[in-house]
């Protein structure tokens, strides 16, 4: 048994050590409000916005102009994959690292693959097995529709110039603050959706046909991307925050079997000390 020294410099630190956690807990638990105010008050426009490109892209044509909706043989591929700048959050990162190679290995296996990485995390990692073509930490600093703007208008330039055949985001879907679910959409060329009916869509177009299918594919391309950023920030504070509250609780436990050690080898220590002088008394009286 652990001498009572030892026992006590280690409760100490496992104390220190939840203090840390439980603070950790209750700043992403702060943060995690924010961000799910966020990503739960754009889900509406988002999904109606994709919801009429998916009506509408069941009408685009070779006469459409729309570039983005151009099918081309899949020799270069890029992943855009979006994790966390920071760690201590469960699996949230691992999911995606796991996801990204998945995809390399099997979908896109002999296929020339490049990562856009999206949070240092990810990074980190897919860095010292396949080539990375861009790396932006930078985003999660001040993540506004605006920046994610200019992210996604890069992507759609480099379809536009062929430099990728294809682009898939992957990312973590905030579900809850236990649950987070990985995703892997694709981002480009525009997939189109033939309707299930045959009943035909009654659109009035003002302009123009084309004129407003060329505005809404790129706004919706960037909602796309800025929806994939804001669920994954709200995923990351709820994994963290659950990691952190297990990770108390685990502190907890582990305190409280220390010290139920402690005063018993207190009690060892103080019923020795007691045989002794017992003993040494008898030893004079004798």
């Amino acid at each position: 048994m652990a001498n009572l020294k030892e026992l006590r410099s280690r409760i100490t630190s496992v104390s220190s050590t939840m203090q840390i956690t439980s603070a950790m807990k209750m700043v992403s638990a702060a943060k995690l409000s924010k961000a799910q105010d966020a990503i739960t008050s754009m889900r509406p426009y988002a999904e109606k916005l994709t919801q009429l490109l998916q009506d509408l892209s069941a009408t685009l044509d070779d006469d459409s102009g729309s570039k983005f909706a151009e099918e081309r043989e899949v020799k270069k591929v890029l992943i855009v994959a979006i994790s966390s700048n920071k760690g201590l959050a469960g699996a949230f990162n691992t999911n995606i690292i796991k996801k990204v190679k998945s995809k390399i290995q099997d979908q896109y296996q002999g296929k020339e693959v490049k990562v856009y990485s999206l949070g240092k995390k990810a990074n980190d990692i897919l860095k010292k097995t396949y080539p990375i073509h861009t790396n932006n930490n930078g985003i999660f600093d001040e993540l506004t529709f605006e920046n994610v703007s200019e992210i996604a208008e890069e992507l759609m330039q480099l379809f536009l110039d062929e430099k990728f055949d294809r682009i898939d985001i992957v990312y973590n879907q905030f579900k809850n603050a236990a649950t987070q679910i990985v995703m892997d959409e694709q981002f480009l060329p525009i997939q189109k959706f033939e309707s299930e009916s045959n009943v035909q869509l009654d659109y009035i177009f003002e302009p123009s046909k084309l004129e407003i299918v060329k505005d809404l594919i790129p706004k919706s391309l960037k909602m796309q991307l800025f929806k994939a950023l804001r669920d994954s920030f709200a995923a990351e504070h709820g994994a963290r925050m659950t990691a952190m509250h297990k990770a108390t609780d685990n502190a907890k436990e582990l305190r409280d079997d220390l010290k139920l050690s402690y005063n018993k080898a207190r009690q060892a220590s103080i019923t020795n000390e007691i045989l002794e002088i017992v003993g040494g008394a008898e030893a004079l009286n004798g």
